[in-house]
């Protein structure tokens, strides 16, 4: 969650330097009265890790996806048909918008 959390300090001041320690945050080169709340930190911490989670199919794929001279090898003596299959495979293995 951490990075999530530093992430989001980030997105909410980017001008502003963080460091992160077990003593909480600590902002640098802000006023005090442009510091953020906690529930906004909070809040865009967690539309992070909503989004990342989101896109996990997307991670999934790319790791399974053979690489690109794989991929013609399979175009040249499969032809595309064999190609499609092998990519539609991976695709329903990890479908767009599943949850981990």
């Amino acid at each position: 969650m951490n990075d999530f959390i530093s992430q989001a300090c980030i997105n909410l001041r980017p001008k502003a330097g963080i460091s992160i320690d077990e003593n909480g945050i600590h902002w640098h080169n802000i006023q005090d009265n442009e510091i953020p709340t906690q529930q906004e930190i909070d809040d865009e911490a967690n539309r992070l890790k909503l989004e990342f989670e989101s896109t996990q199919y997307q991670r999934d794929r790319k790791k399974s996806y053979p690489s690109f001279a794989d991929q013609f090898d399979l175009l040249y003596h499969g032809g595309y048909d064999a190609w499609r299959t092998a990519i539609q495979t991976i695709k329903d293995k990890y479908p767009k918008g599943a949850t981990p």
